[in-house]
């Protein structure tokens, strides 16, 4: 059992959790902007703009609209706000506390409903998971980290202070962050059937009922009104383009394998899984199929274990990993990503649950010995990979090492490249990235710029002919394109993508 201090004084145990959460990936505070926090917040309108507080309630979530399917408010005004008082420092320093707040959140939780022990259990797993740096350490991972927070406070107004009112607000707020938190009804609902609190009279049902279907429904109107204008682009990963709906389905298993080895042994990390960094599974025969079969096999053995045996916060836990994930499974539907480790953090809630009320029941000595074995090793994996999140180039540099075979790989060495003003090696290092994957047409409307750049006009044209093969609704990717290239102030090259995209439009006219 956890110390009897703790037990006393419950502010010691979310404290101890929230600092350690704090602690370990602390070294984000000297990260700045990479990747997608270029546009999102770096570039982005909205967030240099006091205006952008309320007017990120009208727009999508991409400045320019590259995919027109992300409705995201909420976040990009958390952005606007920090602008107001610092720059990429600050900003960090909120992602840190809001994962310090989650991690309370999930020691709060299973609190209720198993004890202090499993408790610290809990929050201190999920504090130093390193399947979290992604999410933390990554300025845009914030999505991740609001829709996880406002879920699990929908969770605990739903089933520990049985609020319908409380549990609706958390819900929409979790909506308005990432569209992820819609599985928070789901997970109450599940929390009654497993019964780790007395399922609520007819009555109180409905007005939880009620209360969702309300923010729903104004959710969707909201989202619908933003969105519905814009062209879009296709979200669906590198892996599924072109693919039939049951080579999806057998890839979307084989990643189960991925899922759970992050989840359980997060030793290797990498910020992108894309083609041919994980090569397509085209076969129900491969053996990646048969041991994604085996990870959701193992998974539905041990929560139908726990149920049986009545282990209510063990089957809680592991209902919500399967409940949390299965939006980014892509067994439904296909999304955006294979695999991606910013969309564990929600699911990892439920492992830390999971956990925390089975390693609750050890006694005092083990339990203290476990959970400094998973603290340090945790911390330190954690802490080891916060720099691989400090600017585009240290992205791209780590990521040559985790994933050389990666097309996104090479990709982002040649965007190194591209700011750098270096277009002959940007061109070589987009060429490399062609040769891996040839579905992308930002890819070629990259290297088209590169070309335009150092003058070759007939190799950008022949670029160009590849993206408007690899896509027919490319119109934003090269508008967005053009604006990179002036911010760099390549200005021959904007004006050429500027001036291809308005001959498309015509064609689709």
């Amino acid at each position: 059992m956890a110390a009897p201090l703790i037990e006393a004084n419950p502010r010691r145990l979310y404290l101890a959790v929230g600092l350690c959460a704090l602690t370990v990936q602390v070294g984000a505070l000297w990260n700045g902007f990479a990747l997608d926090d270029m546009w999102i917040v770096a570039h982005n309108p909205l967030v240099q703009n006091t205006t952008g507080l309320w007017r990120a309630f009208a727009e999508p979530y991409w400045p320019g609209n590259l995919t027109g399917q992300m409705y995201r408010p909420l976040v990009i005004a958390s952005f606007a706000l920090d602008r107001l008082l610092d720059g990429a420092a600050w900003m960090h320093a909120v992602n840190l506390l809001l994962h310090a707040g989650a991690a309370v959140a999930v020691a709060a939780v299973a609190r209720r409903w198993a004890g202090s022990g499993a408790a610290l259990a809990a929050g201190l797993v999920f504090a130093v998971h390193p399947v979290h740096v992604e999410a933390v350490a990554n300025l845009v991972g914030r999505s991740d980290v609001m829709a996880a927070l406002f879920t699990l406070l929908a969770v605990f107004a739903g089933l520990v202070r049985s609020s319908p009112a409380w549990s609706a607000l958390a819900l929409g707020a979790g909506l308005l962050s990432k569209e992820n938190a819609a599985v928070a009804p789901a997970l109450i609902v599940w929390g009654w059937m497993v019964g780790v609190v007395p399922r609520p009279a007819r009555g109180a049902v409905a007005w939880f009922a009620a209360g969702w279907a309300l923010v729903g429904v104004g959710y969707a109107a909201a989202r619908y009104a933003v969105l519905h204008d814009y062209a879009g682009w296709s979200s669906v990963a590198p892996a599924f383009t072109g693919q039939p709906p049951l080579v999806i389905r057998l890839n979307a298993l084989s990643a189960l394998a991925d899922v759970a080895r992050l989840l359980l042994f997060p030793l290797h990390l990498s910020a992108d899984y894309s083609p041919d960094h994980r090569k397509v599974v085209t076969s129900l025969l491969d053996a990646r199929v048969l041991l994604g079969a085996i990870c959701l096999a193992t998974w539905g053995a041990l929560l139908a274990r726990a149920w049986r045996r009545g282990d209510t916060v063990e089957a809680f836990g592991l209902g919500w990993v399967g409940i949390a994930f299965l939006p980014v499974a892509n067994l439904l539907f296909p999304t955006g990503v294979l695999v991606a480790e910013r969309t564990l953090y929600l699911p990892s809630a439920g492992l830390a649950l999971a956990l925390g009320a089975w390693w609750g029941r050890l006694d005092r000595p083990r339990l203290g010995l476990l959970l400094g074995v998973v603290v340090v090793a945790g911390g330190l994996r954690s802490a080891l990979r916060v720099p691989a999140w400090r600017d585009n180039h240290a992205v791209a540099m780590t990521l040559l090492e985790d994933a050389p075979a990666s097309y996104r790989a090479w990709d982002l060495v040649g965007w190194e490249f591209l700011w750098a003003r270096d277009y002959s090696r940007a061109l070589d290092a987009f060429g490399r990235s062609g040769e891996i994957y040839r579905r992308d047409a930002r890819i070629y409307i990259a290297a088209a710029d590169a070309a335009f750049a150092l003058g070759r006009y007939v190799t950008a044209d022949s670029l160009l002919a590849l993206a408007d093969g690899a896509c027919q609704r490319c119109v934003v990717a090269y508008r967005n394109q053009a604006g990179a290239a002036e911010l760099r102030g390549a200005q021959v090259a904007a004006d050429s993508l500027r001036a291809h995209a308005r001959r498309l439009e015509t064609l689709r006219q």
